[in-house]
C-alpha cells in the first residue's frame, strides 16, 4: 500500500497514514488532497477521487513538541540515502563511528550507513585508527526531516517541490 503524508492545517508534516485512511479522512471532510498520485483514482458507486499522496487536515491539531526523531538502523540508512559513509557505494549495514566496545552508543551522531566490506574492514576501530575518513558527518534529523526522508525512500513517487525545497542531507568534510 502507498503511504500518504498528513500535513497539519498549518502545512507542517504530522505523520504518514495508509492510502485507505487518507481516503477516509478526505471523504469525512476532515482533510483535503494537496497532492495526488498522477493517473491513480479511487472509484466507488458514488465516489471518484484521486489517490492522495499528500493531504492537509482542515482543522489545526496541537502536537506535543518533539526535539528529535527516534534513532533506528533503518532511519540511519534512510538519512544517509543508503550510501556508505566511507566509500560512497550502496550501504546495507550501520556502523558505529566510535565502536560500542569503546563506549559508543546507538545514536544519530555515532552511527553512519556503511557497506559490508567497509564495516568489516573498519572492524573495532575508530575511522582515524582505521585510516578511513568519513565522506560526510552524521547529523540528527528533525522529526519532520526524518518523516520526509522516509517518504522519499524506496520507490515512492516524487513529492511536491514545496515540501522538498530545503536540502536534508548535506555533504561536508569530516
Amino acid at each position: 500500500m502507498r503511504d500518504t503524508l498528513v500535513l497539519n492545517a498549518s502545512f507542517e508534516p504530522l505523520s504518514t497514514v495508509t492510502m485507505n485512511r487518507a481516503v477516509v479522512l478526505v471523504l469525512q471532510d476532515k482533510a483535503v488532497v494537496e497532492q495526488a498520485h498522477p493517473g491513480l483514482r479511487v472509484r466507488g458507486a458514488e465516489v471518484d477521487l484521486p489517490v492522495p499522496q499528500v493531504i492537509r487536515l482542515c482543522r489545526y491539531v496541537r502536537v506535543p513538541f518533539r526535539r528529535q526523531a527516534p534513532w533506528s538502523r533503518r532511519g540511519v540508512l534512510v538519512r544517509d540515502q543508503h550510501r556508505c559513509a566511507y566509500c560512497g557505494k550502496r550501504a546495507t549495514t550501520v556502523d558505529h563511528v566510535v565502536p560500542k566496545s569503546h563506549g559508543g552508543t546507538d545514536s544519530w551522531l555515532n552511527t553512519v550507513a556503511s557497506c559490508a566490506a567497509d564495516n568489516h574492514r573498519k572492524a573495532d576501530r575508530t575511522p582515524e585508527e582505521a585510516g578511513m575518513p568519513l565522506l560526510h558527518r552524521p547529523f540528527v534529523p528533525s522529526p519532520a526531516e526524518a518523516m520526509l526522508l522516509g517518504l522519499r525512500a524506496g520507490e515512492r513517487a516524487a513529492l511536491p517541490e514545496w515540501l522538498t525545497a530545503r536540502p536534508v542531507v548535506t555533504q561536508s568534510a569530516a
